[in-house]
């Protein structure tokens, strides 16, 4: 009679506690690990076993919905965001299905397993996750080709931020000194700069907002270049004629930088 007032009394649980921290870092598959680990202890694995289909196929979705949201937009949206949202619906799943049974084990003083080892799960699932996340990223068309871009678009920010350096050099360096930084780096740059930009506009199966991105890009280098060869016309001779036009550049410039950043 005492055993039916206690029918978890010799099982070892995974808590919700638990459950909840293990989602977090190792995402829907963890948790369905975790879930389907309850049920085989009390002996119904039929609905373990569709707890970690249902697991499989939300955690498919879940990549593939994150891999369609625009890059620009996925930047913007805080790092713990994502898993605090799936983490809270799988606790809301979870109290469903198995709330009333952990809470009783529980009030009954039961064991329950340990938070390092179900951390440890979160932890293996998230490397798995991961591993099959580059896998389909370097073995995907679009995946290739955003591996290029992006190793382009570092090379152009490299030359970026080199050449912008030029602004702080003209109240301290004479014009001799400004114009052959310009012939030989600042200008090479961004002639290196729209050359692996045209490259990108060549990739095949890129993304359409980084085609959209890249396009932008390459327009504000060709301003970029226009302003520093402006720049060097205005060191061989007079700036004062070329002072109009290094103004309206500028503005062209700051134009497509807000359409960049939007």
């Amino acid at each position: 009679m005492q055993e039916n007032k206690n029918p978890t009394k010799d099982l070892t649980l995974y808590s919700q506690r638990s459950i909840g921290i293990t989602t977090f870092i190792g995402g829907p598959l963890a948790a369905a690990y975790l879930i389907r680990a309850n049920y085989l202890q009390l002996n119904e694995p039929d609905k373990g076993k569709q707890v970690l289909i249902y697991g499989v196929i939300v955690t498919f979705i879940l990549l593939g919905g994150i891999f369609l949201i625009p890059e620009n937009i996925i930047d913007k949206i805080p790092g713990f965001i994502i898993p605090a949202v799936y983490t809270g619906f799988i606790l809301l799943y979870l109290e469903r299905i198995q709330g009333t049974l952990l809470a009783q084990h529980k009030n009954l003083g039961n064991a329950f397993q340990s938070g390092w080892k179900a951390a440890g799960i979160g932890f293996i699932s998230l490397l798995i996750i991961s591993i099959a996340i580059i896998a389909f990223i370097f073995l995907s068309p679009s995946g290739k080709a955003s591996i290029t871009y992006d190793e382009n678009i570092a090379l152009f920010s490299e030359n970026e931020e080199q050449t912008l350096s030029f602004y702080d050099h003209i109240e301290s360096k004479n014009d001799k000194q400004l114009l052959d930084e310009l012939n030989l780096s600042i200008i090479p740059k961004w002639q290196e700069n729209i050359k692996v930009l045209e490259e990108n506009n060549d990739l095949e199966n890129l993304p359409e907002d980084l085609k959209i991105e890249n396009g932008l890009l390459l327009k504000y280098s060709k301003l970029r270049l226009e302003i520093f060869e402006t720049f060097k016309k205005g060191y061989e001779g007079n700036m004062e004629n070329h002072e109009a036009r290094l103004n309206m550049i500028h503005i062209e410039i700051d134009f497509v930088l807000k359409k960049i950043n939007q």
